[in-house]
């Protein structure tokens, strides 16, 4: 169990932080319409209509893409955009995404899905923010974690990398090879390998020599 939860999460942190900056990098790019304002401090770069930057490990896909600010430090992508890491294998799609190279802040917002095909895990949300420097990636409104032998729903995901905990709140659900917890607020602890309930916790364990199901009452619990 533990193995499957390390991939998941370190999915998130692969799919927010690696994929946004290829523009630092050497890349080339394509659109219908191309319009650069090479100015000093108006330096901006539109691509628009079937919007493509492509670099050695990424593809970007969109209706625009805009490349701005001092030094290029921000780009936003809107309308059908699909990011493709050939060499994590995780794809992207959302209705927008935006990148602060400085503060090293990714962003996507609207129907938001990464997979990593490889794996055949899926992250699903209406939101995702990751801040590299914080080391945390969060996940909101409708979050899916979808996985072989772990899933789990709810209306916000926290990942703390640098503790590697998972915070679920918002209705939060955990399924695990038949297993099924619920509670307010679920934490799972990856360097421990614990999930810990707390508030209203209920739970249905499939025994694999009798089939029975049990539930858990108190108010926080570890399983």
């Amino acid at each position: 169990m533990k193995a499957d939860r390390c991939f998941i999460l370190g999915l998130l942190f692969i799919a927010a932080a690696g994929l946004a900056p290829v523009y630092a990098k050497t890349f080339s790019f394509s659109a219908d319409q191309t319009t650069i304002v090479l100015a000093k401090g108006k330096e901006r770069t539109v691509l628009t209509g079937n919007a493509r930057i492509v670099s050695e490990d990424t593809t970007i896909l969109a209706h625009q893409i805009e490349i701005y600010g001092n030094n290029f430090r921000y780009a936003t992508c809107r309308g059908n955009v699909r990011v493709t890491d050939r060499k994590q294998n995780v794809y992207l799609t959302s209705d927008s995404l935006y990148f602060d190279r400085e503060a090293d802040i990714t962003r996507a917002e609207g129907n938001v899905v990464m997979e990593d095909r490889e794996n055949e895990t899926i992250v699903k949300g209406g939101f995702l923010e990751n801040q590299n420097k914080d080391k945390s990636t969060i996940v909101q409104i409708g979050v899916r974690i979808l996985g072989e032998d772990l899933t789990t729903r709810s209306e916000f995901a926290r990942y703390q990398r640098a503790d590697n905990i998972l915070e679920l709140s918002g209705l939060p659900v955990v399924y695990w090879k038949g297993d099924q917890y619920e509670a307010s607020r679920i934490v799972i602890n990856l360097d421990s390998d614990e999930i810990t309930l707390q508030g209203d916790v209920s739970g249905t364990i499939t025994s694999e020599d009798s089939n029975a199901n049990g539930g858990t009452q108190d108010n926080e619990a570890t399983p």
